[in-house]
């Protein structure tokens, strides 16, 4: 604390006499000395690398330099004393009485400044690895030890450890975060060459910092759960406080330490039993990260099935997120067994009136891509989707602004679902997989080895197709209702992204309710006055400079499906708060009626499924060979008889 206390000394010396910035600085070191005393109850702090230790001997080296007194005035005082003392008389003499008080003290230089050299940068760097090196193979060691003793216990509850036993294992462990923290700071130094940036990546230290630091351990506090609840609780909060000053400081891994903090939040929500408040706060805070997360890697499926488990209880916000998981660029496989704890309450009967209760709508949807996705009990497929039918245009008419959010998440399942949950075998994703490696606008052939599918994949795929049409066409028929121009909006970038694969909307077209559609779009037209803009090649941004995505559009992003649908720059022209992502501004529905009316000009320059004359959209009857297409394919759908799995 001599440190410390010499530090603010110089505060008091010079509060009169020097500017404020040399005060905050004296203040912000004396803070952080402080903190580093307080942190360091394990041993070990994290290191200022940012104070140059030599700075600390060039100021002991001013100490021990024999001091004198400076009688001599300052520099600006002949300046200042050129006003006339018939104005100034009395400042002049309260100066004269503060040069004298200031000449009784000693005078210290500004300490001097020294940047650290290459050599040294990388001498600590490579100490700080060696250490790190131990402590972690020490970790690894015991947190092993700790999960074989577990595993080899054959009684209901692990090996109980004492409180002390606890608090070491705590330490070590928080000694490790603390050599990561140190060498994260060293290697990343603004100082460091290229290479020795390069190093944290090069061995996998911020995963290694995860696997080895926090999440052993976590796992093994979770599995002695009750006893070990209190430790637990204290070394979440360790973690989280670790990798948030990470997030901080180290800004060139900040993806991994956002994906770290949402785990860590999820760890803390799913550990909260007794306070629901508290429950509700730490999920909405591994929400946030995630949600943080997803916008900087779109298409990592993992974020999203992380969200759909933060989703409980909404069941229909669930399904979007374990749909949307499996269906981007880098799916998250294990969503397939996890979407099964969705599924299965609801297809269980038992289970009806019980603890999974949902309201009817939500209950009958999600039984619906249920019994799609298991491919069990589907001679209940049919009741089912009727029971929903049912419920939806009530549904509507009854949450009002709420089904815009329901509507959207309803859509991406059923268009996804016709994907088979982007499975392999799927008709339409072997198509665009073709259609890929073909170029954008392939001539495929209906027959060929292309549609070599199974007779289940076949059937799921027309049973899922029917449920999506059958949904669209109700909403259709809300003529007027703003609330479901989300849904419509969504229905149309699918089609538009089949459009532009004619394999694919040879298997689409038959079916679709394009009378309907046509019918909705000569409304929105009605009210609306710049035609011309809706037949423009280009994506209609809005005229003024307030560009913001629709709700649905972060929903939609990163999904297969809406990949070539926004502008390159749409999600990063402005910057806006997690919680206002999804909020409904008042200028949203006209934006959102143009761009709909865009997307039905694109798809009719396609195709000649529907037709735009600049005045009205109508259903063409030029496709002659459709019905038969549609035959074709439905009669093999009838043949093919569903097999459980």
């Amino acid at each position: 604390m001599t440190r410390i206390t010499h530090i603010s000394t110089w505060t008091r010396w010079f509060r009169g006499r020097f500017s404020t910035t040399v005060h905050v600085r004296c203040v912000k070191a004396t803070t952080y000395w402080e903190e580093g005393v307080v942190g360091s109850g394990s041993g070990h702090a994290p290191s200022p690398w940012y104070l140059d230790p030599s700075n600390i001997a060039s100021i002991q080296a001013q100490k021990s330099k024999p001091q004198t007194m400076n009688s001599s005035p300052p520099l600006t005082q002949t300046a200042l004393n050129t006003t006339p003392p018939a104005i100034y008389g009395k400042a002049a003499s309260i100066q004269a009485q503060a040069t004298s008080r200031e000449d009784s003290f000693d005078i210290m230089p500004q300490p001097e400044t020294r940047p650290i050299s290459q050599e040294q940068l990388v001498a600590e760097v490579k100490g700080q690895y060696a250490g790190l090196v131990m402590v972690e193979a020490k970790c690894i060691d015991v947190d092993n030890k700790q999960a074989a003793l577990a595993a080899a216990d054959t009684g209901a509850t692990p090996p109980k450890l004492n409180n002390e036993q606890w608090q070491a294992l705590i330490a070590l462990h928080r000694t490790l975060l603390h050599e990561h923290h140190d060498f994260f700071l060293a290697s990343q130094h603004p100082s460091a060459s290229p290479a020795l940036r390069r190093l944290a990546s090069k061995y996998a230290m911020p995963a290694r910092m995860w696997r080895h630091g926090i999440h052993s351990f976590l796992e093994l506090l979770r599995h002695r759960l009750p006893a070990s609840l209190d430790h637990m609780l204290a070394f979440i909060y360790l973690a989280y406080s670790m990798m948030a000053l990470l997030y901080e400081t180290v800004p060139a891994f900040e993806d991994t330490w956002i994906e770290c903090l949402g785990d860590l939040g999820r760890y803390r929500m799913a550990i909260e039993d007794d306070n629901i408040i508290d429950r509700e706060v730490w999920t909405g805070v591994a929400r946030h990260w995630y949600s943080k997360a997803s916008d900087k890697t779109p298409t990592t499926g993992r974020l999203y099935h992380h969200l759909a488990i933060l989703a409980r209880p909404n069941a229909l916000q669930q399904l979007f997120y374990y749909s949307k998981s499996l269906c981007v660029a880098v799916p998250f496989t294990s969503a397939r067994e996890s979407i099964l704890t969705l599924f299965e309450p609801v297809l269980n009967s038992d289970n009806v009136h019980g603890q999974f209760r949902l309201p009817p709508l939500d209950t009958a949807f999600v039984k619906a891509h249920g019994l799609l996705f298991t491919n069990r009990d589907m001679h209940k497929f049919e009741a089912t989707v009727k029971d929903f039918l049912g419920l939806l245009d009530n549904q509507i008419g009854r949450v009002t602004r709420k089904f815009m959010e329901q509507g959207y998440h309803i859509a991406v399942a059923n268009n996804v679902a016709m994907l088979s949950f982007a499975s392999n075998d799927n008709i339409l994703m072997k198509l665009i997989s073709q259609s890929i490696k073909d170029g954008e606008r392939p001539d495929v052939s209906m027959e060929g080895g292309i549609l070599d599918v199974s007779s289940q994949s076949t059937a799921y795929f027309k049973n899922a197709q029917h449920l999506s049409n059958e949904t669209t066409e109700i909403v259709l028929q809300r003529i007027g209702d703003p609330n479901v121009l989300p849904f419509i909006h969504i229905t149309l970038v699918f089609i538009y992204f089949m459009s532009r694969r004619p394999g694919t909307m040879s298997f689409l077209q038959a079916t679709f309710p394009w009378v309907a559609l046509s019918t909705m779009l000569n409304t929105l037209l009605s009210s609306y006055s710049v035609p011309g803009r809706i037949e423009d090649d280009k994506f209609p941004s809005p005229e003024k400079d307030d560009t913001r995505p629709f709700p649905e559009d972060f929903a939609m992003r990163g999904l297969l499906w809406a990949e070539e649908y926004f502008p390159e720059e749409w999600f990063t022209k402005e910057k806006i708060d997690e919680e206002e992502k999804y909020h409904e501004r008042p200028s949203m529905t006209a934006q959102r009626k143009e761009r709909i009316l865009w997307l039905a000009c694109k798809i009719c320059s396609l195709g000649s499924w529907i037709a735009y004359d600049g005045k009205r959209f109508f259903v063409t009857t030029n496709d002659q060979d459709l019905p038969s297409r549609a035959s074709t394919f439905a009669s093999a759908t009838t043949a093919s008889t569903p097999t459980g799995t």
